[in-house]
């Protein structure tokens, strides 16, 4: 994708900067779910599997709005498509804040991952656009960190509206969306328009390399999700208040933040699989291990480790999907696509039926299928070869192969 209009050094880390903050704020709604989802359960008797369909409602929503956002992020730009994502966002927001009935919530939940399909494609596109090949694990890495800092104050936003009430807590989480709006539509350049769609898309899914990519990061996704589900609702049991599961989470996404930025680097430098293989290897013995705590205080420093062995996954992942668009002449834009594709595809297998099966045999038998899935996926790959320090560029062999 070619851009029009000149980006002076300033214009550019503003829109790394604008771009990273949109993608802090569609995650941090995202995340306030889980220290609310006990009182939520009590409020509004909330069985485990719809526990899990109000978790679910953003990634079936971004599922919903992948394949359209990436391909209003090709016809219209990168601008229109997250300044869309983002007053979406505002709107399903608000709403949560103010509602007081499941299904209702479920709807919001849905509009918002729709918008965070839309913020996602149009700041993907407009960042990896303007990267250069040798540095795009790094550049997602520190997209990534922003929307898991994002992530890491979502439980706090949570917290307090267990407290303050939802309203006040979710208002404020619009009033930055709308400010984002206008930061968005006062950066220069715009991007060309592309004529490619679902067929080019279809055509690019169909190679191996690409479905592994895609493979590597829904995985992750499915864990995290089966995780975000289960793991509030165990503390719960075991004593912790809201208060103590935030600070869980926030603990867990502070580190996958820290870790985020480094890991895209050391994929740039020394392959994209050689993180993933470690991320593989702790997820699976970690995962395996999540129903043997019994006090709140070790469950919660496990999923502080699950989260972090996750963590290794997301930026390489990616890149080497971004890579592998690169290598196929697939146009960026639908590669965020089958990002969010693949991400909402996991989440909702994860948070979905991570809950229904948990409800009808308990919560290993959904951890231990992850950590199957984890380990399974690290003796594939045990044979693949790295891209060598260097990301996969055209006409070079593809790691994933």
């Amino acid at each position: 994708m070619t851009f029009v209009g000149f980006f002076a050094s300033g214009d550019e880390r503003k829109l790394v900067l604008v771009m990273s903050a949109v993608v802090f704020v569609d995650t941090m709604f995202y995340a306030a779910i889980a220290p609310l989802l006990p009182s939520l359960a009590a409020q509004l008797h909330l069985s485990k599997l719809s526990a899990g369909v109000m978790t679910a409602g953003y990634p079936v929503g971004t599922l919903a709005g992948a394949l359209p956002g990436g391909i209003l992020a090709t016809r219209a730009g990168p601008k229109l498509t997250v300044c869309a994502g983002l007053a979406l966002l505002a709107a399903s927001t608000l709403a949560f804040g103010l509602l007081a009935d499941a299904v209702l919530l479920d709807a919001a939940r849905f509009v918002e991952g729709v918008g965070g399909a839309c913020s996602w494609a149009g700041a993907l596109t407009w960042i990896i656009a303007r990267s250069q090949a040798e540095r795009r694990g790094a550049l997602i890495g520190n997209v990534l960190g922003a929307a898991i800092a994002g992530a890491l104050f979502g439980p706090l936003v949570g917290t307090a509206a267990s407290v303050l009430g939802r309203a006040p807590a979710f208002t404020a989480v619009v009033v930055l969306a709308v400010g984002l709006i206008d930061q968005a539509r006062r950066l220069p350049g715009v991007a060309a328009g592309s004529q490619q769609g679902l067929g080019d898309l279809g055509r690019a899914v169909r190679h191996r390399a690409m479905a592994a990519a895609m493979w590597l990061v829904a995985l992750p996704a499915i864990a995290s999700g089966t995780i975000n589900v289960l793991a509030p609702l165990r503390l719960h049991r075991l004593g912790a208040g809201a208060a103590a599961i935030g600070a869980t989470f926030l603990a867990a996404t502070a580190i996958e933040a820290a870790m985020s930025p480094a890991i895209g680097g050391l994929s740039d430098r020394r392959g994209r699989l050689i993180p993933v293989r470690f991320g593989l290897a702790g997820a699976t013995v970690l995962l395996l291990c999540f129903t043997l705590p019994r006090s709140p205080l070790l469950l919660g420093a496990l999923v502080v480790a699950i989260v972090a062995a996750l963590g290794a996954f997301w930026a390489p992942a990616m890149a080497l999907l971004s890579d592998h668009a690169a290598r196929s002449g697939l146009d960026q834009a639908l590669a965020a696509a089958l990002m969010n594709l693949a991400w909402a595809v996991g989440q909702v297998v994860g948070s979905g039926g991570g809950g229904a099966v948990a409800k009808a045999a308990g919560d290993g038998l959904p951890v231990w299928s992850t950590a199957a899935l984890c380990g399974a996926t690290l003796v594939l790959l045990a044979g693949a070869r790295a891209p060598g320090g260097r990301p996969v560029r055209e006409g070079e062999e593809s790691a994933a192969r």
